[in-house]
């Protein structure tokens, strides 16, 4: 079995600085000329882009439900054969979701890094991490680490805090200046973080004074092999929208499409560059466009392509912000309506409140497809849905599926190795 130094980050809650510590890591071995591997836990677009600045190297995601055990094991055994370091990021808190960052953790062996914000507390920090390494037996539990420390006094009382037995990792102090910037979907994203390459590096700085500047344990993954993928989108070319508009793509999803035998290339519609003429189908991913509005509803190049692509009958498959670009309008958060590109019948409205975050299933006659949604706007269309989502643990139902013409269109962000026979559907405009 392939052996690599790994560690599982994870948290006493959201918000505490996952990704921060993840990254310091990272860019910290990194500097020292390492081959680092990170993962993130669960369906996330805006993290991974951080982590991927921070180690080099493209940032795919693991989830038990979402991704799959054996998919999880496949790429993590994978990335043992040729790395330095694997890090994982888990999300919310450790045990928080079904299945949880300690359930991924614990499926395959990766010892725990518990981050606690430890502003406004001393003792009960101790408390905290004691509940954490011991709530569950079938963890391998490193340590705790302290993150946004006032002093070097206060440092010196969270250690005396921590319980015997518990192994104290040091702490990262709010005089760092390493704190990532964030939005309403999470981070900000990576290109948009003016100083990022300077903010990591003083957080690898902070990093090498803790016991993290050196690896951790060597943990072994199980081999596993998946079956070959059939041909099934061969000679197609797919085009996709990649920009700061348009981002939220899993760089798992890309390779499916290559592995299917697809030709990919990309365009920006905030360039106001057009869709190539011999592209067989289009992807517009989730993002922003609701901060970018009026840029793309005044980029006539991009609006005419994406419009000629869809009266030649090409397969569009639109997904969440991708979705918003088509309708006839969307209203941003200011009350400001702009027109967008009218290929789909319909309006929606931002607002400053969460609409809907769930893990979701769409079943289609080649079986489900897993995913998520996360959204902060409002649908209003006379379409009807050609299918309809369910919850992933609830069964309730989800996001609706549109299929209009050419185009499929839904909030939900698809995790497309769950289901490549009906994504190659999706993609040929084919019956689901």
């Amino acid at each position: 079995m392939p052996a690599c130094p790994a560690l599982f980050i994870g948290a006493s809650a959201s918000h505490q600085g996952k990704t921060t510590v993840t990254a310091a890591i990272a860019r910290h071995h990194a500097r020292r000329g390492l081959k680092v591997r990170v993962f993130k836990t669960g369906p996330d677009f805006l993290d991974p882009m951080i982590l991927e600045r921070a180690c080099g190297a493209p940032v795919y995601s693991l989830h038990l439900w979402m991704v799959g055990l054996d998919a999880c094991r496949a790429m993590l055994a994978h990335a043992a054969r040729d790395a330095d370091l694997i890090l994982i990021e888990g999300v919310m808190g450790l045990f928080d979701g079904t299945p949880s960052s300690a359930d991924l953790a614990a499926a395959f062996g990766v010892p725990v890094l518990a981050v606690i914000g430890a502003h406004g507390m001393v003792q009960t920090f101790g408390a905290i991490a004691f509940g954490l390494a011991n709530y569950r037996t079938d963890l391998r539990f490193h340590g705790v680490l302290a993150n946004r420390v006032a002093s070097a006094r206060h440092a010196q009382m969270l250690s005396e805090a921590i319980p015997e037995g518990l192994n104290y990792c040091g702490h990262l102090s709010t005089a760092d200046d390493i704190a990532l910037p964030e939005r309403h979907l999470g981070l900000t994203q990576a290109s948009e973080v003016a100083g990022l390459d300077e903010r990591l590096n003083h957080a690898a700085d902070a990093i090498a004074a803790t016991s993290f500047a050196e690896l951790p344990p060597l943990v072994e993954f199980e081999d596993c092999a998946l079956p070959a993928l059939p041909r099934l989108l061969d000679g197609m070319h797919i085009t996709m929208a990649r920009d700061a508009a348009c981002s939220f793509i899993y760089p798992a999803n890309v390779d499916l499409l290559e592995a299917l035998g697809a030709r990919i290339s990309t365009f920006s519609p905030l360039a106001d560059e057009a869709v190539p003429d011999d592209a067989h189908a289009l992807y517009l991913p989730g993002g922003y466009p609701e901060l970018h509005a009026a840029t793309l509803a005044s980029n006539r190049r991009s609006r005419e392509s994406i419009a000629s692509h869809v009266a030649r009958q090409r397969a569009v498959v639109a997904e969440c912000g991708g979705m918003l670009y088509l309708l006839d309008t969307l209203t941003d958060v200011e009350g400001t309506r702009h027109a967008m590109l009218s290929l789909l019948p319909g309006h929606a409205m931002m607002q400053r409140k969460l609409a809907r975050l769930a893990m979701q299933r769409i079943a289609t006659t080649h079986g489900s497809i897993t995913g998520h949604t996360f959204h902060y706007s409002t649908l209003d269309t006379p379409m009807k849905p050609l299918l309809t989502a369910s919850h992933a643990t609830t069964g309730t139902a989800g996001e609706a599926l549109y299929r209009h013409g050419p185009i499929t269109a839904t909030y939900t962000h698809a995790y497309w190795p769950s289901n490549p026979a009906a994504i190659a559907a999706l993609f040929r405009s084919e019956s689901l």
